[in-house]
């Protein structure tokens, strides 16, 4: 199983931008996508963006195209959430995933196997 760590959550006025970095320890050779999950309380968790990690295509949900981006350094085993323009329904915990079996980049949070603790981003007006 892969462990995974998100840092870089916080807290700041609509429209600045932020950094999640996840770092993945453990089983790093078998994780084939990575993605970046949210969740509010009482709310399911939402799909935000996802990587294949060898051929770095990646996905991402019609509320965040165009702001976020994910990226990552196979050298750091680190996924990364580049969040600009930040709004206030960003406000949210965001989670890391890594999937070792499927590596499809799914927006299906069940076809990751192994997740951090998440990361609190709390955007403010």
């Amino acid at each position: 199983q892969v462990q995974l760590v998100e840092s870089g959550g916080g807290l700041v006025q609509a429209g600045a931008s932020l950094r999640l970095s996840c770092v993945a320890s453990g089983r790093t050779s078998s994780r084939y996508a990575m993605g970046w999950f949210r969740q509010t309380p009482g709310k399911e968790r939402e799909f935000v963006a996802a990587i294949r990690w060898s051929s770095g295509n990646t996905y991402y949900a019609d509320s965040v195209r165009g702001r976020f981006t994910i990226s990552r350094d196979s050298a750091k085993n680190t996924v990364y959430l580049q969040m600009n323009n930040l709004k206030l329904e960003d406000t949210a915990v965001y989670y890391c995933a890594a999937d070792s079996f499927r590596g499809l980049g799914s927006f299906r949070p069940g076809e990751y196997d192994s997740w951090g603790q998440g990361t609190q981003v709390t955007v403010s007006s």
